[in-house]
């Protein structure tokens, strides 16, 4: 008990919570696109259940891989080496990681340019199998996605509380999100060409880093934001055109 009011009298520790809350809200941004994007390929009626059990999973994942900080300090170190290159658990998990999300986002772009026709037959059976299939992913991906949360978490402060704190507050920022952003990649059809585009480039980040090459994730972010600002442009663009088209007829 003394030892956390210590901590809360500590004007520090209150820094390390407000930086450690901001780096796990953006790293969950990830997250949060690719449940959004999976979701959305659900019947309307099993997409909420599904993203608030992807996300509670995320929750569960984190707090349990927190219980383990000694052994996730281990997983960064060399465990394998290939033609000169060592890898540790952490950088396989990540390439892994990345090879799903260049597969999953390669996939949906395909059906997106040309989609497959439905077979009515299958439609009782599909939404039982597309929904473990769904959860199934996004546990997949919560996994790569908590452990790298975590490792940071570790590297910005050595105090447990200040972790639990900072997660559990970043994980409940993206169930409030999720609802919202899910709706407007699905009411807007370009934004998710975007999004995928989005996974491809995080999931080559994933791969470049698993093989030990550092790719700042400020850049990262920047060129996300770049290209949300110039579609929320396309998209006020071509709503003005249909009110003028709308207002001449």
């Amino acid at each position: 008990m003394d030892y956390l009011l210590q901590l809360a009298a500590s004007p520090t520790a209150w820094i390390a919570l407000a930086t450690l809350v901001v780096m796990e809200i953006v790293l969950g941004i990830d997250n949060l696109i690719f449940i959004s994007i999976l979701t959305n390929k659900l019947p309307e009626q099993h997409r909420a259940k599904a993203r608030r059990i992807g996300i509670g999973m995320a929750l569960i994942l984190r707090l349990g891989l927190l219980s383990t900080i000694a052994f996730i300090v281990q997983l960064t170190e060399p465990v394998i080496e290939i033609l000169g290159q060592s890898f540790s658990w952490k950088d396989m998990i990540l390439i892994a990681g990345g090879l799903f999300l260049l597969w999953k986002a390669t996939t949906e772009i395909h059906h997106s340019m040309d989609p497959a026709p439905d077979d009515p037959k299958s439609a009782t059976s599909g939404v039982t199998l597309g929904f473990a299939a769904a959860i199934g992913q996004i546990l997949m991906l919560d996994l790569v996605f908590s452990i790298d949360s975590i490792i940071t978490a570790v590297g910005m402060t050595e105090h447990l509380p200040i972790m639990i704190i900072a997660v559990v507050i970043a994980v409940l920022v993206m169930l409030l999100a999720a609802e919202p952003l899910a709706k407007f990649i699905n009411d807007n059809p370009t934004v998710v060409m975007l999004a995928l585009g989005f996974l491809i480039m995080i999931g080559m980040t994933l791969i470049a880093e698993g093989f030990g090459a550092h790719v700042p994730k400020g850049y990262i972010y920047a060129a996300m934001a770049f290209s949300a600002a110039i579609e929320v442009l396309n998209m006020m663009s071509r709503r003005r055109q249909q009110r003028a088209m709308a207002d001449k007829a």
